[in-house]
């Protein structure tokens, strides 16, 4: 079974760039609080290094 992993949402999009607000909305994520869970592939996780700033990753087992 693949590993998961929690993505939340812990800051604003206001002021970001763009590219990193269509990333934010790719990984499913919508208004700050918001969490999704995702399988911990090299796509996803390199989604998550280019909005580290803006999230909180926690490992699910």
């Amino acid at each position: 079974m693949a590993q998961k992993i929690k993505i939340s949402l812990r800051r604003s999009t206001i002021g970001v760039l763009p590219k990193q607000r269509a990333t934010i909305r790719s990984l499913g994520l919508r208004k700050i609080g918001s969490s999704v869970e995702q399988e911990a592939n090299p796509v996803i996780l390199g989604m998550v290094k280019v909005v580290s700033h803006l999230v909180k990753v926690e490992e699910i087992q």
